[in-house]
Parts: C-alpha cells; structure tokens; sequence
C-alpha cells in the first residue's frame, strides 16, 4: 500500500518526550513513512527519552516556540518547572495544591498548553501555503491541539481529523478541578465545536466513549484504532527470568488515584512460601515506593525510576507476572498501550479494574491474563498464588497479536482515514 500523500500531524508530545502519550503518532509516523506519507525546544515535558530520537531521525518535524503556563503552575506545587507536571492525578491534599487544581481547571482552558496554539498555527500556515498537503491530524492530550486545527481547517481546503488519546471534558479527574460552572461551559463549547468541524474523529477505544462523543456530534464518523506494539522492538529486546524468585513487574505511571492495596496484600500473603522481586519502574512519587516498601516488608521492592522505552520492554520480558492499574473513573475511557505491549511480551498479566469494560474484555482473551476488581481480594490472591507456584511454565498467549502491531494498525489507519474519505 503506497501513497505520495503529504499528512500534517500536530502533536504537543514529540522525542525526546519520553512515556506513552509520545508512542500513538511517533510509531504512526515511523510507518506512515514507510508505506510513502510525508511528514511535514520549549516545551514542558514530565520525562524524556532520548532514545526514541531514533524512531524518528527520518521523519521531517517543524518544532516552534511556545508561551508555557504550565511551567509556572509545576514551581508551584513542586518548586521545579518539569518535576511537577501533572500526570493522571490533581494533587489536593494541601492549600496550595487545591489552589493550583482551581488555577489549572479555571484559567487553562482547554489546557496549560494553549500557549502553543498561535505559533503552531504560524508555523502551519507558512508549510500549507508552500506545499500540497492532503490530511491534517491534531492529537491530544493537550486538547487544545485541536484548537490549531480548528483555525487551519477554516483557512485551509484539508481533511481534518481530531484523535482523542484520552476524553477532553469528560476525562475522569476534571472533577477534581473546582472548575466554575463557566468554565465548564467554555470547556464543552470548545470541544462541541472541534466535534462537530472535524472530517471525522480517531479513538483508541470505542464502545462507551464512542457513545458519549456522539451525543456531542451525531453525524460525526467515528473511528477506534488502538494503540499497539512494535514488532521489531519486541524481536530484539531479550531479557532473561530470575530463577531464584517470582518476579512481579509494573511499568508506567503510578498513583494515589489507581487502586493497588489487594494486590500487595495478596504479594505480602506469599512471601513466607516464595522469594519475591517487585520491579518498578516509571513516573512514581516517592511517597508511594514508601508506602509500597512500608506494605512488603519481606519483598524485595526495587525502584528503577524512568527507564528508555527499551529498558522498559527488557524489564517486562523479564517478568513472570506482569502488573496494571487502571486509574479509578477512567474504566471506560482507554485501553493503554502498554496493556498491548503487555500483551505481546507473553509474560501473565494481572490488571485491576472493571472486567466488563473494554480493557478487561481486551485481557480475557490471553490465555494466562486477567482482569479483576480491586474488591476481589480472594481472586486476586488465588490468580497470583497459581502464577507463583507455576512461575516458570505459565505463558500468556494473544490470539493473533500480529494484529495489533503498531504496522498493522498504520495500515488501517490508511485506509480507514486517509484512502476512505475525501482529499
């Protein structure tokens, strides 16, 4: 399948931003450009990962300035411009911190990243302007990325496409930021109006969010393509399982708001009977490897911080059980990519959250995954107890994972948006 097609993609997240919101489009564009797409430093990012510069030392990328709020709202609840960028959760136990939840959900609207807005647009038109370019994509989170392509698709004769990564104003901690009823307003009205424009939005989960969008914009055409995984990073990255413990592994980010308590109790009830390794790795504060520590006091806890994508992949390969959290409210909302990369390292899975919802549904099918609710102690303790007494046999396998590869799902991304509608 090839193309001489030129897409624009605007994306706040870009290498060397590291963690997963980067992943969705640098991997799009990687493979956009091999099936024969074009792709035509001040941004405040919470890790980065140089080596993902590598995914992408071909793809051409037009970076500019930006005005950046968010820098000023991190040295307020962490005394750092990166340290305290938020991440899956609003930080409310203090006055301060309750006072920049009411400053970031009042006055950030859509996001603290709007300040990129007008020199993104510049620096759109002069490219359009020059060149011949068929397809504009805005993804977000932040959700005023969009705002960009609101603007450009009012200038410009292109086909617009919106991908929500996460929901906009029903994102499960917009609750949390004492947000006026005017601001709610302001927020639904932007996003109604990007909606309603847009030629049609991606998602990387359908069902409920689907719904939910549609009331919004029902004559909008709606497309689910999941995030996956990469098939050559997969093949050559080789890690080897400790023999001498049962070791459990969780990567990504880690927070107050995603419910993991069961699944240390069930750790700590086996400690006496099995030697065992408890692997982190990611964005987790340190108050929270505390508590972990404080919850297994015979358990090896090793803190390995944020690791490059490739260390990531060699932890989890290195696993015999691997572990996810789904943040609390977010249930319906997302199927994360490393659940996919999860899913292809063939190593059992155990993830908290709803079994019915499509992440749950997604996990049943590996042959050693589950999903289980964070209230069923006595399931969580058997599914882990059997994995500990079984660790070196067990294996977890995905009926057609080829499928979900990140080439496979840029291949349907071609046809489903870019060959299926108009230039």
């Amino acid at each position: 399948m090839k193309s001489n097609k030129k897409v624009l993609i605007f994306t706040y997240y870009w290498p060397p931003s590291g963690g997963s919101g980067v992943q969705r489009w640098m991997y799009f564009a990687k493979y956009l450009k091999k099936i024969g797409f074009n792709k035509g430093d001040r941004a405040s990012y919470p890790v980065w990962d140089e080596t993902l510069l590598e995914e992408v030392a071909d793809i051409r990328v037009i970076k500019t300035t930006t005005r950046e709020p968010l820098r000023w709202y991190s040295l307020l609840t962490s005394g750092n411009s990166q340290k305290g960028l938020p991440q899956g959760e609003v930080k409310r136990q203090s006055l301060l911190g309750k006072l920049a939840a009411y400053i970031r959900g009042n006055y950030f609207i859509p996001d603290a990243r709007k300040g990129w807005v007008s020199f993104a647009v510049k620096a759109a038109q002069k490219v359009l302007k020059e060149e011949s370019i068929s397809h504009l994509i805005s993804t977000g989170p932040p959700h005023s990325t969009h705002l960009v392509g609101l603007q450009l698709k009012a200038q410009f004769d292109l086909n617009w496409w919106v991908d929500f990564r996460d929901p906009w104003t029903e994102i499960f901690y917009s609750k949390d930021l004492y947000r006026s009823q005017k601001a709610i307003q302001k927020d639904a009205l932007l996003e109604n109006k990007v909606l309603q424009t847009a030629d049609g939005v991606l998602t990387t989960v359908g069902g409920a969010l689907h719904n939910q969008l549609s009331v919004k914009a029902p004559n909008q055409n709606f497309v689910s393509i999941p995030n996956g995984y990469d098939v050559q990073l997969m093949q050559e990255v080789q890690a080897t399982k400790p023999k001498e413990v049962f070791h459990v592994v969780y990567t990504g980010l880690l927070t107050q708001n995603q419910a993991y308590d069961s699944v240390l109790h069930a750790l700590n009830n086996i400690a006496d009977q099995q030697a065992i390794r408890f692997s982190l790795a990611g964005k987790i504060a340190p108050e929270i490897i505390s508590n972990i520590r404080a919850a297994l006091p015979k358990v090896e806890v090793v803190y390995q911080g944020y690791l490059s994508h490739k260390e990531a992949i060699g932890l989890m390969k290195s696993a015999h059980l691997l572990l996810n959290f789904i943040f609390t409210g977010a249930q319906t909302q997302m199927i994360s990519g490393k659940l996919l990369e999860y899913m292809a390292t063939h190593v059992p899975v155990l993830s908290i959250g709803d079994p019915n919802s499509e992440a749950g549904k997604f996990i049943s099918k590996g042959s050693f995954a589950k999903m289980l609710d964070a209230n069923d102690r006595d399931g969580i303790q058997t599914f882990v107890s059997q994995l500990a007494a079984k660790k070196e046999t067990l294996r977890n396998d995905f009926p057609n994972i080829e499928s979900w590869s990140r080439e496979v799902l840029t291949q349907r991304l071609v046809k489903e948006v870019f060959l299926e509608t108009k230039y």
